[in-house]
């Protein structure tokens, strides 16, 4: 767990954490003070209970991704994100406010200046992350080392999915004769990289080179940009920490078995299941009626049993039986052969097609939670037909039967429904990021995401 919070104050913004921090006690104790004066009683201890709430605020806006580098955003994105955490928020203030010291007596004054802290706080940070201001301030010049193809698909990746990322130029490697970036982007080879980088005020580069050969890495060079302060990362390094994925086009099996993450450990592994029974519990609990409501519609728009049953494949290879709404016709394979879900599927029923956009097909599979054949968060378990497949095409894909399946996703709310062999290699990517830094924090992020989806319908098939 240590590595874990050491990790979690890496990614995100500390003195942002601190400004909030602060601004959720001046509430508080602002609320106090006041009270206290009307009152005529001294000022109650408010410090047990602030430090709590505002520990919960700042652990709220990093599953929200509000202390993210990642740029300027929609307001769309924005508004999404305050919701959910004014949904989170606002509730765990109200209930945690009211459990006071016996014989202490407070009016409902601490109690909303503690809710009226907490959503200025939410709200700030939503307005943050579409302020062109902050854009400015969190821009990174990136260069790129390197002009052949690997360089290309950085840049092209980056300028879709990072808006934070400002490319000043590829500097082209000793033994890349033949560029696939426009030429007018190419910067001169006739100074080192260390000149070039600190003339063109890189704020990191990124080693993208397609021949990787000796000779080819500079590495002294490299090191002097490092020690002048300019981050140096490799392709898979970057895209894991900027993108949260680790692209499988360059990626060899040393940098996973050499590099950190993929831990499994007791306490990891303890931490997480506690945390999937109580939250399966709680969520069937809530959507009980939901599911009923679900389970009748079926019922009466088609014959055929209400749940339907199949073999996925689960951690380490082990075949188990996923349980769903049935969502589609009970004909839907009568040929017996597997096919990939598609985009305006005929299989599927008027109410499957609600329940899917919605996600409540996804529902019974949290009884699977409770069993401990899957996980609330985790790669998605696929059939075995499928595995089979994808595991002969695609590189390290059994990498994701590593770890639980899970009823949602880092991949799920990071990339569209996937339906084909190429839609398994790009959600790869983001499995893997997960199983190599599966936490409990990115576990809450990933259900706040999910969130969004559901509100949304982004990606339902």
């Amino acid at each position: 767990m240590l590595r874990v919070a050491v990790e979690a104050l890496r990614r995100i913004s500390l003195a942002r954490a601190l400004v909030d921090v602060g601004v959720v006690l001046l509430a508080i104790y602002a609320g106090g003070l006041i009270d206290a004066t009307v009152a005529g009683a001294p000022l109650p201890d408010l410090a047990p209970r602030g430090f709590s709430l505002a520990a919960g605020i700042v652990f709220v806006n990093v599953a929200s991704g509000f202390y993210g580098s990642s740029g300027r955003h929609s307001l769309a994105w924005a508004a999404m994100r305050s919701l959910v955490a004014l949904a989170v928020a606002l509730p765990l203030t109200y209930f945690l406010f009211p459990l006071r010291p016996f014989g202490l007596e407070e009016s409902g004054l601490v109690h909303w200046a503690a809710m009226g802290g907490v959503a200025a706080v939410i709200l700030h940070r939503g307005y943050e992350a579409t302020s062109s201001a902050v854009q400015a301030r969190t821009r990174r010049r990136t260069l790129i080392f390197g002009s052949g193809e690997a360089a290309r698909v950085v840049a092209e990746t980056l300028r879709t999915s990072d808006p934070a990322a400002e490319i000043i130029g590829f500097y082209p490697g000793p033994n890349e004769s033949a560029p696939a970036v426009p030429a007018e982007h190419l910067l001169p080879l006739t100074r080192p990289l260390i000149d070039t980088a600190i003339e063109q005020r890189a704020d990191e580069i990124v080693v993208a080179l397609t021949e990787r050969r000796a000779g080819s890495m500079p590495l002294r060079e490299l090191l002097d940009c490092k020690l002048r302060g300019i981050r140096v990362y490799d392709v898979n390094s970057h895209f894991e920490e900027r993108l949260g994925q680790i692209r499988i086009d360059y990626l060899y099996a040393g940098w996973l078995i050499f590099g950190d993450g993929f831990n499994q450990g007791f306490a990891r592994t303890a931490v997480k299941r506690l945390f999937d029974i109580v939250c399966a519990f709680a969520l069937i609990v809530l959507a009980a009626p939901v599911m009923l409501l679900a389970a009748l519609c079926i019922r009466l728009e088609s014959r055929g049993p209400v749940l339907y049953r199949q073999e996925r494949t689960g951690k380490n290879g082990r075949p188990f039986q996923v349980v769903k709404f049935r969502s589609m016709r009970v004909d839907a394979e009568v040929d017996g052969q597997p096919r990939w879900a598609a985009a305006d599927d005929d299989r599927i029923t008027r109410v499957g097609r609600f329940i899917r956009r919605t996600r409540i097909d996804e529902l019974p599979q949290l009884l699977c939670v409770l069993k401990g054949d899957m996980s609330l968060v985790g790669p998605r378990p696929e059939r075995p037909y499928f595995v089979e497949q994808l595991t002969r095409q695609i590189p390290f894909y059994a990498v994701r039967h590593s770890v639980k399946p899970g009823v949602t996703g880092w991949a799920q709310v990071r990339y569209q429904y996937g339906a084909s062999v190429e839609d398994s290699q790009n959600k790869l990517q983001y499995d893997l990021y997960y199983v190599k830094n599966h936490s409990l924090l990115l576990d809450m992020r990933t259900l706040v995401e999910t969130v969004r989806v559901v509100l949304t319908g982004q990606g339902a098939h």
